[in-house]
C-alpha cells in the first residue's frame, strides 16, 4: 500500500550548497523511489551516515486498522517508516517492501518521514466524525528512531493528539523520548498516556550485534527509571525472547531484576517471532554469527513463524516464575490498550515479597 500523499515536483527542490563542504546533501532519486507518493526530496547527511531520508508531505497520517485484525488497537500513527534501528529480529520489514524497498538493508538505511505529520494529524483529530479513540504510536517502526532527534515530529503529535482529548500509547527502544518527559507529563493531565520501552536482553554486547541503532540496554533500563521518577506508569515489552541466546536463567533473572530495579510497571515476554521478511534477515545474521544454532532453529520453527508448542510451553514457564521472582506476577508490560495509572514506584525486595515465593519452573525438555 503506498502513501497516499501530494506528489510534488522532485525538480523544484535544488542541491544544496553545502553539499562540497560536507553539509546535507540532495540524493539523486533512483528509479526505484519515483513512484513514492508525496516525495519532496531525498537526504544524506553526516551525522546520520549510510542513512537516506525520503521526506514526503502526507495526505493522511491516521491510520485504521483492519476489521477483523487481532490487534488491540484500532488506530494507529506512524510518522516514520523504515528504522534506523536496525533490529535484525523486527517483525515489521516485510512492510518495506510495500514501498519498493527490500525488507533488509534498506529497511535500516531507506527512512521515509512524513515531514508534515503533525500539522496533518490535528486537522484529522478535528474532524466532527472523529470518535477520540485511542492511537497507538510504534505499532510498525519506532517513533523515536535516531531520525527523530533530526525532524522532532513526536513533540507536535503529542500535543495533537492531547489538545484533541484524544489518549494514546507509545512503545519504544528510544531514549530519546526523555526530550519529551515534561510534554507527556502535561498530556497526561488531558487524556490517557500509556508508554512502554521494548527490552529483551541486558547483554550490551549481543544487543550491539543484533539491535545495532538502538540505545544500549544501559540506557533504556536508565530511561524506565526517568520516566517512573516523573510519575509516568511505564511497561516493558521483553521480546523477543532469543532461543539459546538470551533465554538462559542467568539472561533472564539479570533482565527481570533489572527491569524491577529501574521501577517497571509490568513485564510481558515472549519470543521471537520470524515472519516472512524477518526470517530470511534473521536466518542471514544467525549463520554469520552463529552457525551452529542454523540447524536447531531450523526445527525449533519448522516453516512457520512461530516456535514450537513445547518450547513456548516451557519458556512461559520460566518467564511466569521469574516474574513472581521479582515481583510482576500478574503483570502485563505493554499492549497499547487499558492504560492504567502509575501508582507508587515501589522497591524491588518489597515487590518480590508483595507477590509471594517464586514456583519451580520444569526443566527444558531435551529437545532443545
Amino acid at each position: 500500500m503506498r502513501w497516499d500523499a501530494q506528489a510534488l515536483s522532485a525538480a523544484a527542490v535544488p542541491a544544496s550548497d553545502n553539499d562540497a563542504a560536507g553539509g546535507p546533501s540532495v540524493a539523486a532519486f533512483p528509479e526505484a523511489l519515483l513512484p513514492l507518493a508525496g516525495l519532496v526530496r531525498s537526504v544524506s547527511t553526516p551525522e546520520f551516515s549510510g542513512v537516506t531520508f525520503h521526506e514526503v508531505t502526507a495526505k493522511s497520517v491516521l491510520n485504521k486498522v483492519a476489521a477483523g485484525s487481532r490487534m488491540p488497537f484500532e488506530w494507529t500513527v506512524n510518522p516514520y517508516r523504515g528504522c534506523s534501528h536496525a533490529c535484525v529480529y523486527c517483525f515489521a520489514r516485510q512492510s518495506h517492501t510495500y514501498l519498493e524497498f527490500d525488507a533488509g538493508r534498506d529497511f535500516d538505511s531507506q527512512v521515509v518521514v512524513k515531514i508534515n505529520a503533525a500539522e496533518v494529524l490535528a486537522r484529522e483529530l478535528a474532524k466532527p466524525s472523529w470518535a477520540h479513540h485511542q492511537v497507538a504510536l510504534g505499532t510498525n517502526t519506532d517513533p523515536y528512531q535516531r531520525a527523530e532527534g533530526r525532524y522532532e515530529l513526536m513533540p507536535g503529535i503529542i500535543r495533537a493528539l492531547a489538545d484533541s482529548g484524544t489518549p494514546f500509547s507509545i512503545l519504544t527502544k528510544g531514549t530519546l523520548l526523555a526530550r519529551d518527559i515534561p510534554l507527556l507529563k502535561h498530556a497526561a493531565t488531558q487524556v490517557r498516556v500509556d508508554l512502554g520501552i521494548s527490552l529483551a536482553m541486558t547483554d550490551e554486547h549481543l544487543a550491539g550485534l543484533i539491535e545495532p541503532g538502538t540505545p544500549s540496554p544501559r540506557a533504556r533500563l536508565k530511561l524506565i527509571g526517568r520516566l517512573r521518577d516523573a510519575g509516568l506508569a511505564c511497561g516493558v515489552m521483553a521480546m523477543p525472547v532469543l532461543p539459546w541466546l538470551t533465554d538462559t536463567d542467568e539472561a533472564l533473572d539479570n533482565l527481570f531484576g533489572s527491569l524491577a530495579a529501574a521501577g517497571a510497571t509490568g513485564v510481558t515476554a515472549g519470543a521471537l517471532y520470524l515472519k516472512p521478511g524477518t526470517r530470511e534477515w534473521f536466518m542471514k545474521w544467525l549463520a554469520a554469527n552463529h552457525p551452529e544454532l542454523v540447524g536447531r532453529y531450523r526445527r525449533l520453527y519448522g516453516r512457520g513463524s512461530y516456535v514450537s508448542k513445547e518450547y513456548s510451553s516451557w519458556l512461559s514457564a520460566k518467564v511466569n516464575n521469574l516474574k513472581a521472582r521479582h515481583g510482576f506476577a500478574g503483570t502485563q508490560g505493554f499492549s497499547h490498550h487499558n492504560a492504567k495509572g502509575p501508582g507508587p514506584r515501589i522497591d524491588p525486595a518489597r515487590r518480590a515479597a508483595q507477590s509471594g515465593p517464586a514456583q519451580t519452573a520444569p526443566g527444558q525438555p531435551t529437545l532443545f
